[in-house]
């Protein structure tokens, strides 16, 4: 190649930021010098480089911008430890199709039997289909409303929140949850409801939701919406951070 042309191009795919063909750009060019491949060959392997970059780059940005408290998928799950999850009904989740509908679904469970886990990896599964995601506590959540009812913004956090095609709300009733929460959080789930999909985890039975909601009318209309189009998955079983803790003291116990 002449070494103006060269440095013409490659001061051309700087300007255009495409640094991936930048980069690839002697290879392919060799290639293409040699007769290995043809020039339209050439340029597509060029452009797939580019393509492949931009597309990781973005799955990256996307399951970071969802703000997951660790990245894991379903081969993290010990389906063994755990044998009231269902697998292939987890899989399925994964794929998606629960989104199309705009169905939740809710894991209902003790603590530490895996409830955040498998909404997490639902929800790296949707960031890495380029849906845009959001993971919250739920006390936090209602923390980040009451703040912006105080500071005349609710009405533009509420859209916020509705724009992500999901939303993972963890720890329903963990933490009491007072009247201006309760009507805090039916505003957004009645904004989301038959539109969005919603990820909600939780330790509390159905039948308890009026006692954490303050108020059973508020509780009866938020669980409606909730359970109108809703998956529920009920784990039973022993908690992963036992069994961590248990293995740890092994270990210590063959050490010693």
């Amino acid at each position: 190649m002449n070494n103006s042309i060269y440095k013409q191009t490659v001061a051309n795919l700087d300007r255009l930021g495409l640094g991936q063909m930048k980069l690839h750009l002697d290879e392919v060019a060799e290639l293409t010098s040699g007769g290995a491949v043809s020039f339209t060959e050439g340029l597509k392997k060029l452009t797939d480089y580019e393509v492949d970059f931009k597309e990781s780059s973005s799955v990256h940005n996307t399951v970071r911008a969802a703000a997951f408290p660790f990245v894991r998928t379903l081969d993290d799950f010990d389906f063994d430890f755990q044998p009231s999850v269902n697998k292939s009904q987890m899989q399925e989740f994964c794929s998606l199709g629960f989104m199309e509908n705009a169905e939740n679904i809710v894991f209902l469970g003790s603590s530490g039997v895996g409830k955040t886990h498998l909404a997490t990896s639902i929800g790296v599964s949707a960031a890495m289909h380029h849906n845009i995601t959001y993971f919250i506590k739920c006390n936090d959540l209602l923390q980040q409303l009451k703040r912006a009812k105080r500071e005349n913004r609710l009405d533009t956090r509420l859209r916020n929140l509705n724009r992500y095609k999901l939303l993972i709300i963890d720890e329903i009733g963990y933490l009491p949850i007072d009247k201006e929460d309760s009507n805090l959080f039916f505003q957004l789930i009645d904004m989301r409801y038959e539109k969005k999909s919603t990820i909600f985890t939780t330790n509390i039975n159905f039948g308890d939701w009026d006692k954490v909601f303050y108020d059973a009318v508020v509780a009866d209309a938020i669980l409606n919406r909730i359970l109108h189009h809703s998956h529920v998955v009920n784990i039973t079983g022993d908690s992963y951070r036992l069994k961590d803790l248990v293995a740890k003291e092994k270990e210590t116990e063959v050490c010693t």
